[in-house]
């Protein structure tokens, strides 16, 4: 593909994108900084000029495009946006850091070195994860680093198409897996946005065509209503003297496939295909703060179109964690449909495409500290569960805000329990949470939480973490505080590779077989009469594997029993006697019914093994009135 440009049309093709780089520069920058920037491109088109990328053209089109993403869509200034320009030259060409250092000074040159790759070979963990670790540590000095790095796979995306196969799917997925939340968390959403999409476009093309021509009929098919919709808010915007933008635009296909994979919905059966913007200019001069022109706005809206109970959602009082701001509302349209409007101004929605590059709210600053907190524990300890699962966990792709007792709010993943709430406040809380009230009720630790719930945690000084309690927290910090408790009682979660089947409930002492297939990073664990074990067996005799679970110290299991007893006075009080008192076992929950005088109770409960579990049943046997036990 290298020869299908002319040396002259490569020329062309490079003055071009010069001209129009420079021209922004001159647009954004201090007019003393473009001597800097021009030498610094001097040495990178030097440094580059044998290179050829693999669409065909000049290498230096590439660190011209990254370095205008810098400049334009992220609004970074003279350093980075120098460092954008010469972030391959150390890694790919003669020249040094030092060789920087000496021309363009110190700044240019870190901001250089932390971009480029370690080269050596020698890998701790994989080279993949090692660039990572590397490009994250500098978030510990410099935002600015991490920002150019989104820039370099921002245009990588865009230009993806000139790869083979094999090299799209490696950068598509660690697009999705670490840059679009990253982008996300540092509340660059038009970023975030793009690079989702060119994501899913480039490793499901067909699925992402067919995605996005629904998206366009749909918005053809609809486009009188929508514009049904919006005049009458311009018109009513305009009459009290507010300036606005007011628009429709539809969702991006990435968002919507998501939906339809975690709903099972079809595209038809969607709500909310586009959603409605109304973006206010401030005016300064009226003395009225952006919050309430935005709830004036609100109020006007809500006079036009009814609004569905339960919508509203103030972003603006509170942000989420990576600062967005705005209201949103669901209202019923003209011809009863549920429509999605968002309410904010100029500058809210600025800082929503620009992020923390921006002056921003303390919001955005909390997060990066938080952050930067989590990788210097991660660099200092490892990473309980990998790196890469560690540092993911902190990229949280949406937030909610929940509230202590006394009204001070603590933000945490969409899907994170009380139990990621106990060790958000506090490691000892977390570690002897044993129930919560939320808003006043009494719940469960794991129980999830949702934005504006209140929180209070009742924490007991025996209550110590179980093994169990990792399949319920989202946070890296919740992991690592229950994985050091866990490694204190002398349980070593590396050493438990296995995933129980949650129909037989596997114990240790059980006769058991295990299936593991290819690529699999786990062994499943069933009986040996379970149902599944035997289909599968049957099915893929091939993945039957040798496996034994350890009685750890500390480690338990979840078991359920069904007693068939002749009811009496005290039943439930002796069988609790037994378990609790006499066997020291968890009980989780207890169900029992009684009809015509006999009584059938289910009792969940966790033993260390099956050993435990055969003693209580011989002593609930032996229990005046029961029948009969067998486990579920």
């Amino acid at each position: 593909m290298e020869n299908i440009y002319t040396q002259e049309e490569r020329d062309q093709i490079v003055e071009e994108a010069r001209k129009e780089f420079f021209e922004r520069v001159a647009e954004l920058l201090p007019a003393n900084d473009m001597p800097r920037i021009k030498a610094a491109y001097e040495l990178a088109a030097e440094a580059h000029k044998e290179q050829i990328r693999k669409s065909g053209i000049p290498y230096i089109t590439h660190p011209i495009a990254v370095a205008r993403i810098a400049l334009v869509e992220l609004g970074l200034k003279t350093n980075p946006v120098m460092a954008a320009l010469l972030h391959d030259v150390v890694e790919d060409t003669d020249y040094t850091e030092e060789d920087l250092r000496v021309r363009f000074g110190e700044d240019v040159a870190y901001l250089v070195g932390v971009l480029t790759k370690n080269s050596d070979g020698n890998y701790k963990e994989s080279k993949q994860i090692d660039n990572f670790k590397h490009m994250l540590d500098s978030i510990n000095y410099d935002i600015r680093a991490l920002l150019i790095k989104l820039a370099d796979r921002m245009h990588n995306m865009r230009t993806l198409g000139s790869m083979r196969t094999d090299k799209q799917m490696k950068i598509t997925s660690e697009t999705d897996y670490f840059y679009a939340p990253l982008a996300n968390r540092l509340g660059l959403y038009e970023i975030k946005s793009e690079l989702e999409n060119l994501s899913l476009r480039w490793r499901s093309p067909q699925e992402y065509e067919r995605i996005e021509k629904k998206i366009d009929r749909y918005m053809f098919m609809h486009a009188k209503d929508i514009e049904g919709f919006v005049t009458p808010i311009r018109e009513l915007l305009t009459e009290n003297g507010i300036v606005a933008n007011v628009y429709a635009r539809p969702r991006s296909v990435y968002a919507l496939w998501r939906k339809m994979k975690n709903t099972g919905q079809t595209f038809k059966e969607l709500e909310h295909v586009h959603q409605v913007n109304i973006i206010i200019k401030f005016d300064e001069e009226s003395g009225v703060s952006e919050k309430n022109q935005c709830l004036r706005v609100y109020s006007m809206l809500t006079d036009l179109y009814k609004e569905r109970p339960y919508t509203l959602i103030n972003y603006i009082d509170q942000p989420k964690e990576n600062g967005y701001q705005a209201i949103h509302v669901q209202v019923m349209s003209q011809v009863g449909q549920s429509t999605e409007v968002h309410i904010c101004t100029e500058t809210m929605q600025r800082n929503s495409q620009l992020g923390c590059v921006v002056d921003r709210t303390e919001g955005v600053e909390n997060w990066i500290r938080k952050f930067r907190g989590v990788l210097r524990d991660v660099a200092e300890n490892g990473g309980e569960g990998g790196f890469m699962e560690s540092v993911v966990s902190s990229f949280y792709n949406d937030d909610i805000i929940v509230f202590t007792p006394k009204g001070n709010s603590v933000v945490l993943p969409k899907g994170s329990t009380v139990l990621d709430f106990a060790y958000e406040i506090h490691t000892n809380v977390g570690n002897h949470a044993k129930y919560a009230h939320v808003n006043g009720r009494l719940c469960s630790i794991f129980t999830k939480l949702k934005r504006g719930d209140r929180v209070e945690v009742g924490d007991v000084e025996d209550q110590l973490p179980e093994y169990h309690w990792l399949g319920h927290v989202s946070t890296y910090k919740a992991r690592r505080a229950i994985n050091l408790a866990l490694t204190k009682k002398g349980i070593n979660v590396d050493e438990f590779p296995y995933e129980l089947c949650p129909v037989c409930n596997p114990l240790p002492g059980d006769e058991i077989m295990g299936f593991m297939h290819k690529g699999d990073k786990k062994k499943l664990v069933h009986k040996r009469n379970c149902p599944e074990a035997i289909a599968l067996s049957a099915a893929d005799g091939d993945s039957i594997v040798d496996v034994q679970l350890p009685i750890l110290p500390g480690r338990t299991y979840s078991t359920r029993i069904e007693i068939n007893a002749v009811d009496r006075s005290g039943m439930i009080k002796d069988l609790i006697e037994i378990i609790s008192n006499q066997m020291h076992l968890s009980i989780d929950n207890i169900h029992a019914v009684t009809e015509d005088y006999i009584g059938n109770i289910q009792i969940k409960m966790r033993v260390p093994s099956a050993f435990e579990l055969s003693e209580v049943i011989r002593a609930i046997e032996n229990v005046e009135g029961v029948e009969e036990v067998r486990t579920l």
